[in-house]
């Protein structure tokens, strides 16, 4: 395990004692598994949950099939051990079928077509983010093979899904999803998640460059970090799990992830499950977007390119942003008017600091500890006893001396490795919170500090310095927060 991982920790299993497929019980009723995803503050994997479902069955073959000669936009991917992210504004794209996908990558002795320039040797090829709605548009019968009802939401199907499928070594970057929280279930293949807690962001170099709506990106490629330039990442706690077919993968709202294909071919589909508190961070997103446009735009209007995520297709303009703004800011009072019970207490200044805020939305949303960028709603209270029971094993705490560096974390084959356990964050008492947060700010400096050696000069400030400060998740929520407290006075 590289250096960075030094706390390491598995996830959370929930597997249901009796729950076997033969037996076609299922340990969790729909409400008990909604219970346990609305309060649970870390993942957890769902085992013998989904041996019903007809998309149990649609492996990559199946849906060759189906979409029989549809084209479908692929990610192009280097294999490579960098220590810089790949991101998707570094990748090449192509369009090409389902069977030509699977011709390229388990035939590699005639390669032609759309993958003609790509060595499978060197490449991988990642059909992320494809909705249900616009892949299966004349075939909207499909959504019902997708049952989240199961888990306690009613209603929600296919049409509320995503399907990703990708070759050995595909990956998404790490990130985090500023919006709601995410059920990913795995049909074909294996992948392997490394997950890391919202408390650890300011040791994960948070930067919205490239920019995509709802999605804070790691400047660390976490399973090759560069340590010397982000030296913060020692105190990041990885959680680590693969997700074999048949699972389902829970995680909780601000978790940090990077996602890897470790097997040939790899299917999964995932909803993301909407938040009382998406309601402001809608808002935070509004002012993102607004800033990042109009500095990356000023500075160099002819390429989007370089900035611009490939998946964010909408018009950059100001006006156009403006509006998204204003939409954001009504749509959360639209919220709060329709609630029954609605608390504002917004930011106070009191001295030379902001004392803590707090903003109740029908007593579900809590706005508060900006420091550490811990969001969960609840962690202010002591730790209870988990309810869950057998069913549901949480991590065990455990003191584990740090792994020696090895420069990556695993091999180019691709192989398993070992996990590790280390000290385990949970749920916060106070002071612990107060430590991490003073941690928090630390890290900020050194990560402000990092980024100024590396410039050519040291008084060198970029565009995209600025824009790391400025739209860091800790400073929109505070502006966020301005926004909504001058608006309601």
């Amino acid at each position: 395990m590289a250096a960075g991982s030094e706390a390491t920790t598995p996830v959370i299993v929930a597997a249901g004692a009796g729950g076997e497929e033969g037996e076609h019980v299922k340990p969790f009723k729909p409400e008990k598994a909604k219970e346990i995803i609305m309060s649970l503050q870390q993942p957890a994997v769902f085992c013998n949950m989904v041996f019903d479902w007809p998309a149990r069955h649609w492996n990559a073959k199946y849906l060759s099939q189906v979409l029989h000669g549809k084209q479908i936009r692929f990610r192009m991917g280097m294999k490579s051990m960098s220590t810089v992210p790949q991101f998707e504004t570094t990748c090449n794209y192509i369009e090409a079928t389902l069977e030509e996908f699977l011709t390229w990558n388990c035939d590699q002795s005639s390669i032609s077509g759309p993958f003609r320039d790509y060595d499978p040797s060197k490449f991988w090829a990642y059909a992320d983010y494809k909705y249900f709605v616009s892949l299966f548009e004349d075939k909207t019968d499909l959504f019902q093979d997708v049952k989240w009802s199961d888990f306690g939401f009613p209603g929600r199907n296919g049409q509320e899904s995503t399907l990703w499928i990708g070759s050995l070594g595909a990956h998404t970057p790490c990130h985090l999803d500023s919006y709601g929280c995410n059920l990913v279930f795995q049909v074909q293949g294996r992948k392997r998640w490394h997950l890391f807690p919202p408390e650890d962001t300011p040791f994960l170099y948070p930067t919205r460059i490239p920019y995509e709506e709802s999605s804070v990106f790691s400047k660390i490629n976490v399973v090759n970090p560069d340590l010397k330039r982000f030296p913060q990442f020692r105190k990041a706690q990885r959680h680590t799990v693969t997700l074999s077919p048949g699972q389902v993968l829970f995680v909780p709202r601000h978790w940090w992830h990077y996602v890897e294909s470790i097997d040939p071919v790899t299917v999964s589909i995932n909803s993301w499950i909407e938040l009382e508190e998406d309601h402001l961070a809608r808002v935070e997103e509004a002012i993102t977007r607004m800033l990042v446009c109009a500095l990356k735009t000023a500075e160099n209007p002819q390429n989007t390119r370089a900035w611009l995520n490939p998946t964010e297709v909408e018009e950059t303009s100001h006006a156009v942003n403006c509006c998204y703004l204003n939409a954001a800011v009504s749509a959360f009072f639209d919220r709060c008017r329709t609630s029954e019970v609605v608390e504002i207490q917004a930011l106070r200044t009191d001295g030379e600091h902001m004392k803590k805020e707090e903003l109740n939305v029908c007593n579900h949303m809590e706005v508060g500890q900006t420091g550490s960028q811990n969001l969960t709603t609840g962690t202010d209270k002591p730790e209870a006893a988990s309810p869950f029971g057998p069913d549901l094993v949480p991590v065990a705490q455990r003191s584990e001396e740090p792994p020696s560096e090895r420069g990556g974390i695993f091999g180019s084959d691709g192989k398993d490795f070992v996990d590790k356990d280390g000290e385990h964050f949970g749920k916060l008492h106070c002071a612990k919170r107060q430590q991490i947060m003073s941690n928090s700010e630390n890290a900020i400096e050194e990560q402000i500090a990092s980024n100024t050696t590396t410039a050519p000069s040291q008084t060198f400030i970029s565009t995209d310095d600025l824009l790391d400060c400025l739209v860091n998740p800790q400073v929109t929520r505070i502006v966020a927060q301005l926004l909504i407290q001058g608006r309601s006075l």
